[in-house]
């Protein structure tokens, strides 16, 4: 039992893998997964917003974005090459290369899955940033090449180049190889600094924590939430949310804004890639939500980020 199952979503283990990959094709009871050539849709970062000090996020692909608050640099797990480990290719290439990445302040990583936590990324990031990671894994970013580690609990604070970083809850696990399932920590991050508040969930399924980050740590400005890697439903509901849970948790945070993560660039379930956003568009427009409260980036997209909720309140 790892130090952190007793926080874990309910397990997924190597016989519903088999299942999933082996027994359901064979039966017939899976859909049929084509290859794809799907490339995300794709734009120019903007240079003056990634190398100046104005809020603004860019999708770099993935969970990785580069935000700017309070004038630091932010990169949220960061997996900048064209192969997940060597095996799993990227489709279409990052949205900033890492040689085009400003000097970074901080790291932030979610969990420990090859996918969020990605070696050759963060020896190219290198020893200058100060690395937040869950308890357990300052070990791996170590190894990796970083220096300055903090770790956190969940809700535990702490104050990193000028910033105010909460890891808060999730509902997902860990595991770095077999035998280490559950020994680390995983969660998400809000970031506040008096340019507003940023969420980015890490990995988690559909919980009703996200209305108690939205409770204790709002006003959110943006919420950056996963909206692929769903299906099958059986054996990624537990872990990953689908696009219309993730609307759900948008709404439940009361965040300001969604911004759309997790989906097109590495193909790792059965949904279609371009499916996510269709769906999570569908979803917005269904509940009648604001549109421009819903961002879908291209990869590379760069946007300047408004004022902060609680600022345009007080000026009222």
């Amino acid at each position: 039992m790892g130090r952190f199952s007793h926080r874990a979503s309910e397990e997924r283990g190597p016989r519903d893998i088999f299942k999933w990959k082996v027994l359901d094709p064979l039966s017939g009871r899976a859909p049929k997964v084509p290859r794809t050539t799907f490339t995300p849709p794709r734009r120019p970062f903007d240079p003056e917003l990634v190398r100046g000090p104005a809020p603004s996020l860019t999708w770099i692909g993935h969970a990785t974005f580069l935000l700017t608050l309070g004038g630091k640099k932010v990169v949220t797990d960061p997996v900048l090459g064209p192969r997940l480990e060597g095996f799993v290719r990227r489709h279409g290439e990052a949205g900033i290369p890492p040689e085009a990445l400003p000097k970074v302040d901080v790291v932030l990583v979610s969990h420990n899955h090859y996918d969020h936590l990605d070696a050759w990324s963060l020896k190219r990031l290198g020893p200058e940033p100060t690395y937040v990671v869950p308890l357990g894994n300052a070990g791996l970013v170590r190894g990796a090449g970083a220096r300055e580690v903090v770790e956190l609990d969940w809700w535990q604070s702490a104050q990193v180049a000028g910033l105010e970083i909460t890891l808060v809850p999730s509902r997902h696990w860990s595991m770095r190889f077999p035998w280490n399932r559950n020994d680390m920590l995983w969660g998400g991050f809000v970031v506040r600094s008096p340019d507003g508040t940023a969420y980015h969930s890490g990995d988690t399924a559909f919980f009703d924590g996200f209305a108690e980050i939205g409770r204790r740590l709002g006003p959110i400005d943006w919420a950056m939430l996963p909206i692929g890697a769903y299906d099958p439903r059986w054996f990624m509901g537990p872990q990953h949310m689908n696009p219309e849970e993730a609307v759900e948790a948008a709404v439940q945070l009361d965040a300001r804004t969604m911004v759309a993560m997790h989906w097109g660039t590495f193909k790792l379930t059965d949904e279609p890639l371009a499916e996510p956003p269709v769906r999570a568009r569908a979803e917005w427009e269904r509940r009648r939500l604001p549109a421009e409260r819903l961002w879908i980036l291209d990869i590379g997209e760069s946007r300047a980020l408004p004022e902060p909720a609680r600022r345009l309140e007080a000026a009222r």
